[in-house]
């Protein structure tokens, strides 16, 4: 006998529930009736010095991103100025500047992430406590 759909779509559900698991850490704080405020580097900066466990922790995750940035710039550049070059088509070197920037975004993160040793760190728990930290200091409570 088949699978009703209904139970295919709930097998489907716990399936990317299991796998997609740690966004419960952030149900908290996107589903929210109000919410939070936008925090700006100096807040961040603030959380960074006042937490001797996750604050240095946030900040070397913040430190990664700028070689997705660079790889980004890189990707794109170079991959746009390729297509360019051999096809003329400008289409084309749209198409590969947008590619080129994913692509370059995603292996600069994987350097920044080996360089700096994140994987060795907890980083989505130091960002967890930087937001539960900020809707403490938002709502009055630190």
């Amino acid at each position: 006998m088949a699978e009703t759909p209904n139970s295919y779509f709930s097998g489907l559900k716990d399936f990317l529930s299991d796998r997609f698991s740690f966004l419960d850490n952030y149900n908290r704080f996107v589903k929210r009736d109000k919410p939070l405020p936008s925090w700006s580097e100096s807040d961040v900066q603030d959380f960074i010095a006042s937490d001797p466990v996750h604050g240095p922790v946030l900040k070397t995750a913040r430190e990664a991103v700028n070689y997705g940035i660079v790889g980004s710039a890189v990707g794109a550049v170079t991959t746009a100025g390729v297509c360019w070059k051999y096809s003329k088509s400008p289409h084309g070197a749209v198409l590969a500047l947008g590619a080129g920037a994913v692509f370059g975004w995603t292996f600069g993160a994987e350097i920044g992430n080996h360089a700096l040793q994140l994987y060795r760190l907890d980083t989505l728990a130091a960002q967890t406590k930087f937001m539960e930290w900020w809707e403490k200091k938002t709502e009055g409570r630190s």
